[in-house]
């Protein structure tokens, strides 16, 4: 027989994979950002490592992203045709380039940095008015959650 634990046990855990589930569609889902050139995941998330890395090359982009080279140089390819980022010759390394935003990529840019804003906002008012105690709590969940998913999902393989 189940006891009272146990069964808030699995009904929080039923409520975190549904969260999860959530910010995976939320996360995959195609938006604009302020531009008319709809952007995927992996290309807003480029944008913003170009960004926040000026002079990067594709090998720190992939270190950066955790993805492989070949990835990089595809993605940048898209954004190139879609207009948000540029590719210029590295004037310290002739054989290499460099990527910088568009004004279009600036647009998206600064688009997407809101669009994490609005997510804090809403977070900030979720937690409103809570005990240090409480917010303490589920800072120290989160990150023992965040470490163990780590080894399980070492576990499990891919």
């Amino acid at each position: 027989m189940m006891n009272l634990n146990d069964a808030k046990n699995t009904e929080i855990s039923y409520l975190l994979f549904k969260i999860i589930k959530k910010f995976s569609e939320i996360d995959k889902k195609t938006r604009y950002y302020g531009t008319d050139r709809p952007l995927f995941y992996s290309e807003i998330h480029m944008i913003k490592a170009i960004k926040e890395n000026e002079g990067i090359h594709i090998t720190g982009l992939a270190e950066i992203l955790g993805v492989s080279k070949a990835a990089v140089s595809q993605i940048i390819i898209r954004l190139e045709k879609k207009g948000l980022i540029i590719k210029e010759k590295d004037v310290t390394n002739q054989t290499k380039f460099l990527s910088k935003l568009t004004p279009l990529g600036e647009i998206a840019y600064i688009n997407h940095f809101k669009f994490h804003e609005s997510f804090d906002q809403m977070l900030a008012g979720i937690l409103d008015g809570e005990s240090g105690e409480k917010i303490d709590f589920l800072k120290r969940f989160l990150t023992t959650l965040k470490n163990e998913l780590d080894i399980f999902s070492d576990k499990v393989g891919g």
